[in-house]
């Protein structure tokens, strides 16, 4: 009884919650924000990218594998902070 009670309960959560997310209108077709925040975030990542190559220190960062993911999600999330909080 207790699994199906959680498992309801997760399933209206689910539905309640999945009309919060806020789109946007480009050119006339509706795209979830968080795209738009993921696509900022990722170019901010690769214009980080840059700077550090410019300035000669990407070598000494640490593993690349998690230096740039960490960054991409960074300025995902505040990208989203700064555009959609209210």
């Amino acid at each position: 009884m207790r699994v199906t009670l959680r498992g309801s309960c997760a399933v209206v959560l689910a539905l309640v919650v999945g009309g919060c997310d806020p789109t946007l209108n480009i050119e006339g077709s509706f795209f979830p924000a968080w795209i738009v925040a993921m696509v900022i975030g990722l170019a901010l990542t690769l214009v980080a990218r840059y700077v550090l190559a410019l300035l000669r220190l990407e070598p000494h960062l640490g593993p690349l594998i998690l230096i740039y993911p960490s960054l991409g999600l960074l300025f995902t999330l505040v990208t989203w902070l700064v555009l959609y909080r209210t």
